[in-house]
């Protein structure tokens, strides 16, 4: 597959998005019926949320490691292989198996997963003119918010109409349509894949050279902050939010980010660099928490930080191939993005809950800007390395 694109092919863009869509939900598909999974484990207690944060610790501990095989396996026989698995495990799960069988499928599932959000953006990377990346990777960057919005939206109904396997049954049937219209698109490519064993030396090394290098680290590190922030405050805001507005402003906010980063940060990405916008992002978000110290809850800074955080959002993904050249270096890229965000979205909202029962309101957003601030400040001395290495 060539490094620059002349044209680029939209419908199967679309399909890797897709595929996106189905990764997302397998993790939505637990999100919208766990208050459902009682009436299932009656007697699980605590451990039921295992459910759904178990997907969560296998990125945490392989998200690099998936980089580092996904370019071994092949972008494209990855991303197949991932979604057929995926299809089966979520058949499986229809059956709603004893607690400690579905926790084992759901860490099967984890291993789907990362393979996905791995090789798809990387393709997607590959595949797009350059004049379109930008464009391409934020579409890419909405598939967690769309996804979430469509299960919601639509699986919710299904469970009320069919029960709770319906869920399972329907994602498993989105997997593996996505599997074989994909199959027929991405056969027709050239391979990409990296020759070469696997030993597990590399694992450390991967580990080590990903995370030293400023341009392989710089999404990665950037997208923890995101997450530990964006999740928690979502799940953390509400009981402050107006009663009457309460669920419009909800809603209303990941539709928000998806929207900006589509309309506005495409438009900023064709004369910005994404690191900029992602820099740009932050200060906004920022600005929002401020804004939200002083209007606790209020509907308005709530839509400024979504908007805000939706630049972030697109920016990142966009950001990996504007930082690394090689197919390689995005996956290992795509890989730490994988392993921070889930270390982000694990950690965000206790440590944000923990602060707001011990500080108040006050102390979480303070908090939270301190994170924000963070991850600004990263950004920019990651771009002070990178001007070091090119001089």
């Amino acid at each position: 597959m060539p490094q620059s694109q002349s044209a680029t092919p939209f419908g199967l863009i679309l399909l890797l998005w897709g595929a996106g869509l189905g990764a997302a939900g397998q993790y939505a598909k637990i999100s919208v019926i766990y208050d459902l999974l009682p009436q299932v484990y009656p007697n699980a207690g605590a451990g039921l949320g295992f459910i759904v944060s178990v997907v969560g610790f296998v990125g945490i501990l392989f998200g690099v490691v998936a980089g580092l095989l996904v370019s071994r396996v092949g972008y494209r026989r990855a991303l197949i292989w991932a979604l057929v698995c995926g299809a089966v495990l979520s058949a499986l799960q229809a059956f709603l198996p004893p607690l400690w069988i579905m926790l084992a499928l759901r860490i099967l599932e984890g291993v789907s997963h990362l393979a996905i959000v791995v090789a798809a953006p990387t393709l997607i990377a590959q595949l797009s003119a350059q004049r379109h990346r930008g464009f391409t990777l934020t579409l890419w960057g909405t598939f967690f918010g769309v996804a979430f919005s469509l299960l919601v939206w639509l699986g919710r109904p299904l469970v009320a109409a069919w029960g709770i396997p319906a869920i399972f049954v329907a994602h498993a049937i989105w997997m593996s349509g996505f599997a074989l219209l994909l199959w027929g698109r991405l056969n027709a490519l050239p391979s990409q894949r990296k020759p070469g064993r696997f030993a597990m030396g590399q694992i450390i090394q991967n580990h080590a050279r990903l995370y030293r290098s400023p341009f392989t680290s710089a999404a990665g590190i950037g997208w923890l902050f995101y997450t530990f922030c964006f999740l928690a405050l979502l799940t953390l805001l509400p009981p402050y939010m107006a009663p009457g507005d309460r669920a419009f402003i909800l809603a209303s906010m990941p539709l928000i980010s998806i929207a900006v980063s589509m309309t506005f940060g495409v438009f900023l990405l064709r004369v910005f660099s994404a690191v900029q916008v992602v820099i740009g992002g932050f200060c906004g978000a920022l600005a929002a928490l401020v804004w939200l110290l002083a209007d606790p809850g209020g509907a308005w800074a709530c839509f400024a930080l979504s908007a805000a955080l939706g630049l972030v959002q697109g920016a990142s993904f966009a950001a990996v191939p504007q930082l690394n050249d090689t197919a390689e270096d995005q996956a290992l890229a795509n890989g730490a993005m994988a392993q921070m965000g889930n270390i982000g979205n694990t950690l965000g909202t206790p440590v944000l809950a923990a602060i707001l029962l011990g500080a108040g309101y006050n102390g979480m957003i303070w908090t939270a800007c301190i994170v924000i601030a963070a991850g600004l400040g990263m950004h920019i001395w990651l771009a002070r390395r990178r001007a070091y290495f090119n001089v």
